[in-house]
């Protein structure tokens, strides 16, 4: 399988179903995922904030728990260092994104190396993935 990198958006849409859902679970199939270490943070953040707005029931909000434990437990978590936080204060400067996307694409930046030419980058995030887009990663929409 190709490795991937996925920001929070597109896995949250794995854990709940979303209009994206199905895409993203075939897209699930030949990519191995690749993901930033706060990620879960923001996931979990996106759970709660759902449940909040009776979006999710009690129920549905288990269920995405679990589902986000299981994706967990296959993806490669890129972890925090000075390199890749430097990196991210150069993103904000350069692109019109949020300090934790630039924290994601920074992690997608160290993943490969500094060379996104032919690397995929999933996100359901326009800006996220316009800025993936001008550094030359493969940009896919979830």
């Amino acid at each position: 399988m190709d490795p991937a990198f996925w920001d929070s958006s597109s896995l949250v849409s794995l854990c709940v179903m979303q209009q994206a859902t199905p895409f993203l679970q075939r897209l699930s199939r030949p990519y191995d995922m690749i993901v930033w270490w706060a990620a879960p943070v923001e996931i979990r953040g996106a759970f709660a904030r759902l449940l909040r707005m009776g979006q999710l029931t009690a129920s549905e909000h288990v269920g995405a728990q679990i589902r986000l434990r299981e994706l967990r437990s296959k993806w490669l978590e890129l972890l925090p260092d000075k390199e890749l936080r430097d990196q991210a204060e150069r993103l904000i400067d350069r692109f019109p994104i949020k300090a934790a996307d630039a924290l994601q694409l920074s992690a997608a930046l160290v993943w490969c190396s500094g060379r996104p030419t032919g690397r995929t980058f999933i996100s359901g995030d326009s800006q996220l993935l316009d800025a993936a887009r001008q550094l030359d990663f493969r940009a896919v929409e979830a």
